[in-house]
């Protein structure tokens, strides 16, 4: 039989529906539109294998702190009210069928990375459900990524509309003009425009390091920030070889009840 498994980004999904919530947000109704969104993305994609991936609780900001101390600085915590619901989401998740992960120290955006990767590597089809377009260095034949909110494919073509690169290129893409949302700074001076342009013109960042014949109007400044640009790369590639301790067959879709 062939496998098609789907990948939930649970707090992308969650904390999107929270914060859409009117009035004083609450959980229970937090947890029944995430449900409805689920069995519409069950009804849809069809999964043979379907698991909602949650980010580890900790203060611990990860790896990729430690190679930018600025990573993620300052970004808005999760509201109280939904810190205490997670358990609760989880086990609402629990009775349509779709069982909970949570990454433990790493963030839960290296977890879908090496999960999809394994799986679509041995013939699998792979469906990640996330707005973040991060997950797009992953794009290949057997890995889909799907926008639940805009309804809509974040695949080859969004990407080179939207960054002008190929997939593969994206962490590339930030190495140069780094994501300010994420505190990753990328080479200063050089931005979206810049960073494609050279990205034409070369096939990687390493190749653009390496170059004795870069135009004047960015040489400097990549001179002057290597180390830098080397560090956003490396924080903004996925890590796709993390131990995952379970197999697929514990994620196996079976219609609750």
């Amino acid at each position: 039989m062939s496998i098609h498994l789907v990948i939930i980004d649970a707090l992308n999904l969650i904390r999107r529906v929270h914060a859409a919530q009117p009035g004083e947000p609450d959980i229970a109704n937090t947890s029944k539109v995430c449900c409805q969104a689920l069995g519409k993305i069950i009804a849809i994609s069809q999964p043979t294998h379907i698991v909602a991936v949650f980010d580890h609780h900790g203060d611990d900001r990860g790896w990729r702190a430690e190679l930018l101390p600025n990573y993620k600085e300052g970004r808005k915590p999760m509201p109280p009210e939904l810190q205490a619901g997670m358990e609760q989401i989880q086990d609402d998740f629990m009775t349509l069928g779709v069982d909970s992960l949570l990454s433990d120290g790493d963030e839960a955006d290296d977890l879908i990375a090496t999960l999809a990767l394994k799986v679509a590597d041995h013939g699998g089809q792979v469906t990640i459900v996330s707005t973040d377009k991060g997950y797009c260095q992953l794009l290949r034949p057997t890995v889909m990524i799907r926008d639940y909110f805009q309804q809509r494919w974040l695949d080859s073509p969004f990407i080179a509309k939207e960054f002008g690169v190929r997939p593969e290129q994206l962490p590339d893409y930030w190495g140069l003009a780094g994501i300010s949302s994420s505190k990753i700074p990328g080479v200063p001076g050089i931005g979206p425009k810049a960073a494609c342009e050279l990205l034409q013109q070369y096939p990687d960042l390493d190749s653009i390091l390496s170059a004795d014949n870069l135009p004047e109007k960015w040489r400097k400044k990549i001179e002057a920030n290597k180390d830098s640009a080397r560090a956003s790369k490396a924080v903004a590639r996925l890590k796709t070889d993390l131990e995952l301790g379970f197999n697929l067959q514990d994620i196996r879709f079976q219609t609750a009840g």
